[in-house]
């Protein structure tokens, strides 16, 4: 065993001693210097542009003196790594080709190529910024990521598409002007954080992934902001989903998850809620959206306690059979509640219903809404409450909060997308 661990340190010096700084100077030839490399080499670049289809077949480090610029030339992928523990950093990589087939991308990481890392790059003018396929543990940090502008929305690949993948890190990236900004299919346990994802189809398209953490992003200017379908066990934390022409939030098909502390903001839905089960949503600020919640497809026995629901237009549109319980233990604050509070508690003496009569005829006279402040309209609603004859299924709060906990809520208003 003394003998196996002195050839053990012995081999880790020589790797040590072997590896070399390798440096490539305007006008070299990049793809000799990687072939010439050994594994574990680091290779500087200096500023200038370099026309390459570059493949990393070793683990090396490729690192940009000054924001070097690889272009790819319209063809093909400008990277390609299919080597394990590979380091790319500090460079701008531009112009892969536009086949959709072939996934054509600023840098794509093979499967195997475990242990990547991206990080303090320019990605622009690539079809997909970075393909990331079968390699878990991959690292995707600092990177401003922009697609093809000139393309419609339907013939532009993703910012970071990642597939079939473990343990990826995706933290502090700017990604715009691609289809979905984040496309995540078949990935477990990663981490999002940090990222700002906006004027894209969808901030991040989401399925069949599970054990995630969605962490301090920011979605805006999208189509949809965070669109979650087909995945269980995620937390989705501190983000802020505002501007976005459809949704916020979409939660579609979830379970067991935690949703806290996130502010929506400006939508035309805030959350978009479709079969999801055994889930809690606390702490969020739904603030100026259209539609707050849209909430249909068996969505039920879920925890909703806590949350803020401010100034939308409509509060809840709720399609179901028989009513929801919301707020059962500690209630949610809704801005339209025309309840009292004798006792002083901070707790509304009267249940709150997401859905009365005259949602009901708004949503059937959209004109409607113009006369909704009205002292007549508001007289409607009492009437509807003590004499519900007309009263559909509904989501009620049996413990409506009289204050929102959410002091700076009005900072959010106004923040719709361009043009609505």
């Amino acid at each position: 065993m003394r003998c196996a661990w002195v050839a053990a340190c012995c081999l880790m010096i020589g790797v040590s001693v072997q590896a070399v700084t390798l440096r490539v100077k305007p006008g070299d030839d990049l793809q000799a210097v990687v072939e010439a490399a050994a594994a574990g080499d680091v290779i500087e670049i200096e500023r200038a542009s370099y026309r390459v289809n570059l493949k990393i077949d070793k683990p090396l480090t490729l690192r940009g003196l000054d924001r070097p610029t690889l272009t790819g030339g319209l063809t093909s992928d400008t990277i390609r790594v299919t080597a394990p523990d590979v380091m790319i950093e500090g460079l701008i990589v531009r112009d892969s080709g536009d086949d959709l087939n072939a996934q054509n991308s600023g840098i794509y990481i093979y499967p195997g190529a475990h242990r990547a890392t991206v990080r303090q790059c320019d990605l622009t003018y690539n079809l997909f910024g970075l393909w990331i396929e079968k390699a878990d543990d991959v690292r995707v940090e600092g990177n401003r990521i922009t697609g093809k502008r000139d393309y419609m929305s339907p013939q532009r690949g993703n910012g970071v598409q990642l597939y079939n993948t473990k343990g990826a890190q995706v933290i502090g990236n700017d990604i715009s002007f691609v289809r979905d900004a984040l496309y995540i299919d078949v990935s477990h346990h990663a981490v999002f954080r940090g990222n700002r994802l906006h004027h894209s189809r969808y901030g991040t398209h989401y399925m069949n992934s599970y054990y995630n953490l969605w962490e301090d992003n920011d979605t805006y200017y999208n189509r949809g902001g965070l669109a979650l379908m087909e995945v269980r066990e995620q937390t989705v934390r501190n983000n802020r989903a505002w501007g976005n022409s459809d949704h916020g939030i979409m939660l579609r098909t979830i379970q067991d998850s935690v949703i806290e502390g996130n502010v929506v903001a400006g939508n035309q839905r805030g959350f978009f809620i479709y079969d999801v089960e055994y889930t809690t949503l606390r702490g969020n600020l739904v603030v100026d959206n259209v539609v707050g919640v849209h909430l249909s497809a068996g969505s039920t026995r879920n925890i909703v306690e806590h949350n803020d629901f401010i100034v939308n237009r409509e509060q809840v549109r709720y399609v179901g059979a028989r009513d929801e319980r919301w707020g059962v233990k500690e209630g949610n604050h809704w801005s339209n509640y025309l309840g009292w509070d004798r006792d002083g508690d901070g707790i509304g003496d009267v249940p709150y219903e997401a859905n009365d009569m005259v949602d009901r005829l708004s949503w059937r006279y959209p004109s409607m809404k113009l006369l909704l402040a009205s002292p007549s309209v508001q007289a409607l609603r009492m009437v509807g409450q003590q004499f519900p004859v007309l009263r559909v299924p509904t989501v009620i709060d049996p413990h409506p909060r009289m204050q929102a906990a959410h002091g700076g809520w009005n900072a959010w208003l106004g923040k719709h997308f361009p043009g609505v």
